[in-house]
This record gives C-alpha cells, structure tokens and sequence, in this order.
C-alpha cells in the first residue's frame, strides 16, 4: 500500500494504478471501524484499484463541535487498511488541502442541507460537499463509497454529483452494528460505559419505527411518535429530531406509502449520535 501525502504524488500514483482498471475511493476521517473496513471490502471486490483518504476536515466542523478532540491514529488505520486490500492511502495535512487557511469558492447545497442535521449544524454540508468535490477532483474514481449510517449525507453527494456532472457512481453500502443494534462510529469511543449501553436506545427507536411499519402501519406522525416515547423511556437521551422523511427529498411525510427513511439525532451525555433505517 502507497501512502501519499501531497496532491501531485497522489496523482502520480493515481496515473500508474489506471492500468489496473475501474478506481473506487473510500473518503473517511480516519480513526476506522468495522464499517469504514466494509466500504474498503466492497471497494475492493469491484475496482482494480482502491483508494482511501484520511482527512479530518477542518471546513465541516462548527465552532463548538470536536474537530480537535475528534480521534486519530493513523497507524493504527494504517494496519487496517492494508488487511483489507487498500493499495493507496491518501493522507494530506490540513495546509495540503487548504493552502491559504481555506477556500474563496466553495459548494454550497441547497434545501436537502437545510433539514435535519442542517438545522442543528449549519455549515456542515458546505464543508463536506466542498471537501468531496475536492477529493473527487483530486482522486477522479469510477465509484465512490459511503456508509448508509449517513444517510442524509449520502443524499447531499448524490444530488452534487448530479448536478455538477461529476462521472463518479455513488455506492451506498449498509450501515455495520454492533452486536447490541448500535450503528458503528468513530465517536462511539467518547461513550462512557453507562452511556455506551444507554446509546442502544437510538436503534431501539429505529426498530419500533420498522417493526410498526412492517405490520401495516403508514401514519409517519405515529412512527415518529412511536420512536420519540422509546427515546424518553432513556434518561441520558436528549433528542435533538426524530424524522420519517422522503429519502430522496428529505420531506418529512404524512404517509408512508412507498419508501421513506426513519432518522434521528440524539445526543448521548456529550456525544451527538445519528442513525436512519430505510422502510420500503
């Protein structure tokens, strides 16, 4: 596995691995579990070459949220990377991406980035759709992976791939569990023991929400009525949305007809958690 530290050694190695075929990019900000290994999987069984980049983005995070605490170790996700078949790690410092402090031009999304975690992080997606569009443009591969787990995100991608026409195929892989239902993430490490067990109560929720759709209910009020009394039987939960939304134009619904995704945000003592399941 290469590890490239500079857009121009990127490239270069990004010229030389074409030869391979088909390149799939895994973006992440490292610190990697089992579910950012699962994009690598997928990545690897479909592309000639896979490409992973490690970037803690400076430009997504607002003023009170944990860009500096947010954890690292890039050896460690280096071991991991290369178990799994990743052959070009690209791993830029802060002044590599933005080399005058930031950028004058960024992507600004539009109303699917204003709802949900838009409301509660304003900026977020600005910072993450310029940030991709950079690594589309720097990384130019026939697919790109994201976790489910995201979902709203993943929604943002695939309508700024539309509409700047970028040719990258957006892959959407599963969302990857604990055991205990709990969806896989990076800040599920600030968990106190207490607050790891509590944090069951996002996927309990979910699961009420499925399991009544499942036996006929179409009311997105009582779903999300239904998920909000799971979340209050939890005394360290304090929820921030519950949504039955449209999953491609996020609008919250009044029936659930057809598709829908069933999200939430609920912050765990000092740890903000998200995760979605899709009803069809």
């Amino acid at each position: 596995m290469q590890i490239l530290t500079t857009i121009d050694d990127f490239r270069t190695a990004r010229a030389n691995a074409r030869a391979t075929g088909s390149l799939g990019l895994v973006p992440t900000m490292g610190h990697l579990h089992d579910g950012h290994l699962e994009l690598v999987r997928h990545a690897s069984a479909a592309n000639g070459t896979v490409a992973v980049s490690i970037f803690v983005n400076p430009t997504q995070f607002g003023p009170d949220e944990d860009m500096l605490t947010y954890p690292r170790d890039v050896e460690r996700d280096r071991v991991l990377l290369e178990e799994v078949g990743c052959d070009l790690l690209f791993y830029p410092p802060v002044e590599e991406m933005y080399p005058t402090g930031g950028v004058d031009i960024q992507v600004v999304p539009g109303k699917l980035a204003a709802v949900l975690e838009g409301v509660s992080r304003p900026g977020h997606f600005r910072g993450v759709a310029t940030v991709v569009a950079k690594l589309f443009n720097i990384v130019q591969p026939e697919r790109a992976y994201f976790g489910q787990k995201d979902g709203q995100q993943l929604v943002v991608i695939r309508q700024m791939v539309r509409d700047l026409d970028f040719p990258v195929e957006i892959v959407a892989v599963p969302t990857v569990r604990e055991p205990d239902g709990l969806a896989m993430s990076s800040r599920n490490t600030y968990l106190s023991p207490d607050e790891r067990s509590a944090a069951t109560v996002l996927y309990r929720a979910l699961m009420r929400a499925q399991e009544l759709h499942l036996d006929g209910e179409h009311d997105a009020e009582v779903l999300r009525a239904a998920m909000s009394d799971v979340l209050a039987s939890e005394p360290l939960a304090a929820v921030d949305y519950v949504s039955v939304a449209d999953p491609e134009t996020l609008e919250e619904l009044v029936l659930v007809d057809s598709q829908a995704m069933v999200s939430l945000a609920v912050r765990i003592g000092g740890t903000r958690l998200i995760d979605n399941v899709l009803l069809a």
